[in-house]
Order: C-alpha cells, then structure tokens, then sequence
C-alpha cells in the first residue's frame, strides 16, 4: 500500500461521513474528494484494505 492510497484513507476517516467499514460509501466519498488511488485500491485490494482497517498494519 503506497502512502499516498493511506494519507487519503485517513482523509475519508477524518470527515467522519461513513463507517471505514462501508467499502461503498469509502469508495464514493474518496470519488467525490478525488482519491481515485484510493477507489481503485478499494477495488482491487478488499482484503488488504479491511486489514489496514482493523489492524492498521500492511500485509
């Protein structure tokens, strides 16, 4: 996971607008701000993402 795909991470969760946990609505407020390295990360990495989530480690 590049730092950049877990800055932006960071900026969905500090909006307070969705559990981290809701991938839809991470992916359409990361759209709406303009994180697509994030949507497309969501996408292609579900599990990697959801372990960021829980642990805040990388695998």
């Amino acid at each position: 996971m590049e730092n950049k795909v877990k800055e932006q991470i960071h900026a969905v969760r500090d909006t307070g607008l969705t559990n981290m946990l809701d991938i839809h609505a991470v992916q359409r407020i990361a759209f709406e701000e303009g994180y697509y390295e994030l949507v497309d990360y969501i996408a292609e990495n579900r599990k990697e993402y959801a372990t960021f989530i829980f642990t805040g480690k990388v695998e």
